[in-house]
């Protein structure tokens, strides 16, 4: 074997970290079109908001594919200097190897979309998914066709372009992301937020607990505190503010907090509370209060207590 067609380490090295961040940026990308289909074709079986799985799949595309952009042309760089690299058998290998992979990917795409259609099964939210499937991998499948078909070493001024096409929808995909999730910074708010409603829950079940078990509101969130069940009242977790709170007859009381955002009608998973609850939850940016009044018969009185005087 001629010293210029054998495979280094060096190339090894390459290739495989070219084709492991290939697959991670498909499987990133296809994550990231589901989510965005979840979003605009919401299943009323799964109303939470898909924030999280954007998230992580923005985190994976912004640092996984640009490591496979550069490994791609370090090894361009050296089919230039070395052509006969181009047909070393390691990467033929992996080549067809992504070539059988994508390929029965959009086979099993196909069979499960006929399946669902003849089964009268097909949503939109299920259609998007299926095309999702079936852009990323044909386009997987295209690209190393057309990189096996091609004589010349040097990438043409055509093919540049249409890579460079591909790499600005990508682009644009990531960055539609943060228009359905918000900034960083605005995610932050919302998990303070999620945190003030999580703590104002937690109270109102102190309050309640308080009342069967002495017939009377508690006089300040401060009687709250229990050394025995180590029941401490939170405090806003921004501000270290105390939460407001005031008694306004003998079974209702008002539970306050200053929120940075309005409330979303489909919460972080983080913090999934049910349908109900999420419901009386609801909240505008600024300072919210919640009127709450104890259902006697919901919530009786602890039995063999008397009231406390």
């Amino acid at each position: 074997m001629p010293p210029e067609t054998r495979t280094s380490p060096k190339d090894v090295f390459l290739h495989l970290l070219a084709l492991l961040t290939l697959y991670l940026s498909a499987i990133s990308a296809i994550a990231l079109l589901f989510q965005y289909v979840d979003y605009f074709f919401p299943d009323a079986l799964n109303p939470y908001a898909p924030g999280a799985g954007i998230r992580w799949a923005i985190a994976a595309l912004v640092i996984l594919f640009p490591v496979h952009v550069i490994i791609m042309r370090l090894l361009q760089k050296d089919f230039v200097k070395t052509p006969a690299h181009r047909e070393g058998r390691l990467r033929k290998w992996l080549i067809y190897f992504t070539l059988f992979a994508a390929a029965v990917t959009l086979i099993v795409d196909l069979v499960v979309l006929v399946f669902h259609f003849l089964d009268g099964d097909l949503t939109f939210s299920f259609i998007g998914k299926v095309l999702s499937v079936g852009l990323v991998a044909g386009g997987v499948f295209g690209y190393y066709i057309w990189d096996l078909k091609r004589q010349e070493v040097r990438i043409s001024v055509k093919a540049a372009r249409i890579l460079w096409a591909a790499g600005v929808v990508l682009a644009l995909t990531v960055i539609g992301g943060f228009f359905v999730i918000g900034s960083p910074f605005a995610q932050r708010q919302v998990r303070f937020d999620e945190e003030r409603v999580n703590n104002l829950m937690l109270v109102q079940s102190e309050i309640i607990s308080y009342w069967q078990a002495k017939q009377k509101l508690p006089p300040s969130l401060s009687d709250l505190k229990n050394d025995i069940s180590g029941f401490v009242p939170p405090h806003d977790p921004e501000s270290g503010a105390s939460y407001q709170y005031a008694v306004t007859g003998q079974y209702a009381f008002d539970l306050c907090a200053v929120f940075d955002r309005p409330s979303s009608k489909t919460p972080s998973p983080a913090y999934r509370y049910p349908a109900s609850q999420n419901d009386v939850w609801q909240h505008a940016s600024g300072r919210v209060c919640f009127s709450r009044s104890i259902d006697r018969e919901l919530y009786p009185p602890n039995a063999g207590l008397k009231p406390v005087r």
